[in-house]
């Protein structure tokens, strides 16, 4: 029997990392990705077409005959990939648009959270005529969070003390958004669970964390994501145990009565305070990118058997196994990243094959990267690759990945220092 077609949407480093898992699969005969990057074009037939054009998507899924369509990134699965792909007969491994609307509008994430009963930060939403000198005074005390109600690339958040630049975000949201949440702050610290659900169950990968800010120590503006590690010491199992019972359980329950059922990851931003009571930051609808990458390669279940399962509400007749090691993950950006990245040059250093060290493996995840006309690898956006590593000890795991992208050439470029900090 011949086997699978699957099309992998999106040209990050998660996609990649998705690309990596399926090539690997004894299940998949013929792996495609849309629009894809230089990494994925070793493991996929690349195709230009764009993860927000779904016309053009649903096209190449039934000319190359897809037996399953994995999303990548949000965009397509609120523009209704999902519905439509369904509509057609093909399986997708991502939520239809009104749950995908999860991580569209930040607003309808809190109305669920409230209406499951899950506990996240006290908020205001605030539109044209509200008083928001009041709802500033509601949250003093604390750095104000407010963030924009729409997809902002993971880049629509502001946390900050100066009270003039907290009212100068939320004027300028609403001038733009129509309206805008400003939010209590929560105290803790961040971990992220991905969780594959669909109407039969859900299974929770280990937990992991981001390092947001662009720069060492926490510095600097807000990215994408500079780089994760996994597991992350700081969900201890009775913090994952209250965070199945008090957040992704109600979670699995609401999202049961909805007309279809969630079929995909949802991505849980968890804030872990003290008290070891962890909230609810936010919901993404889709693989984080970077966690994504560090968080694939704990499983030791087939990855395929896993997105097509949940695709098709027969998760619960898996057993999904889990490798017993440690995980790290450094991005490189470019120069100018995050404001204004610049792209088109050379990267040198850069080799296909895992790296082997003792019971390390190291590998290179590629995001924004392409090939110019000679054929030579250049960067093509922002976060232009991350060297990940797999190893016993999270220590050995993060060093390896440092010795690797010590090992890469692009000019201008940066990366963080200090990835694993908190847990090292």
């Amino acid at each position: 029997m011949a086997g699978k077609v699957v099309l992998v949407v999106g040209g990050g480093g998660r996609e990649h990392a998705l690309c990596m898992e399926l090539k690997d699969s004894s299940h998949v005969g013929e792996l495609h990705c849309a629009p894809g990057n230089a990494g994925t074009s070793f493991l996929a037939t690349n195709h230009p077409i764009t993860a927000a054009d779904v016309d053009g998507l649903l096209n190449l899924a039934n000319r190359v005959g897809a037996d399953l369509v994995v999303a990548g990134p949000e965009a397509p699965l609120c523009a209704a990939l999902a519905d439509r792909l369904e509509a057609i007969g093909i399986p997708c491994f991502g939520p239809v648009a009104k749950l995908a609307n999860l991580e569209g509008s930040k607003l309808h994430a809190k109305q669920v959270m409230r209406a499951a009963n899950v506990p996240t930060a006290a908020f205001h939403v605030l539109s044209e005529g509200s008083d928001i000198e009041a709802a500033l005074d509601d949250f003093a005390g604390n750095p104000w969070v407010v963030k924009r109600d729409v997809l902002a690339g993971g880049k629509g958040v502001v946390v900050t003390q100066d009270r003039n630049e907290a009212r100068s975000f939320i004027q300028t949201s609403i001038q733009t958004d129509g309206q805008v949440l400003l939010e209590d702050f929560l105290p803790g610290e961040e971990a992220s669970m991905l969780v594959i659900m669909d109407g039969s169950g859900f299974v929770c990968l280990p937990a992991s964390q981001d390092h947001k800010r662009a720069y060492d120590g926490d510095e600097g503006p807000n990215t994408g994501g500079m780089g994760a590690y996994c597991p992350a010491p700081v969900v201890t199992d009775a913090v994952r145990q209250k965070a199945i019972d008090t957040i992704i359980e109600p979670m699995h329950e609401y999202l049961l009565a909805a007309e279809t059922p969630y079929r995909g990851v949802l991505y849980v931003g968890l804030m872990i305070p003290e008290s070891g009571e962890p909230n609810v930051v936010e919901f993404n609808v889709r693989f984080g990118d970077p966690e994504c990458q560090i968080t694939l390669p704990l499983l030791k279940t087939d990855v395929f058997e896993i997105l097509e399962a949940a695709s098709k509400d027969r998760l619960a007749e898996l057993d999904v196994e889990f490798h017993d090691f440690f995980t790290a993950t450094v991005v490189l950006a470019a120069e100018g990243y995050p404001a204004s990245p610049v792209k088109g040059r050379l990267i040198h250093g850069v080799g296909q094959e895992t790296i082997q060290s003792g019971d390390s493996t190291a590998w290179v995840n590629h995001a924004g990267t392409g090939f110019d006309v000679q054929g030579n690898l250049i960067s093509t956006g922002g976060r232009g690759l991350s060297c990940s590593a797999s190893g016993p000890t999270l220590a050995a795991s993060v060093k390896l990945a440092y010795e690797l992208i010590e090992n890469i050439e692009l000019e201008g470029s940066h990366y963080r220092k200090d990835i694993a900090f908190r847990a090292l």
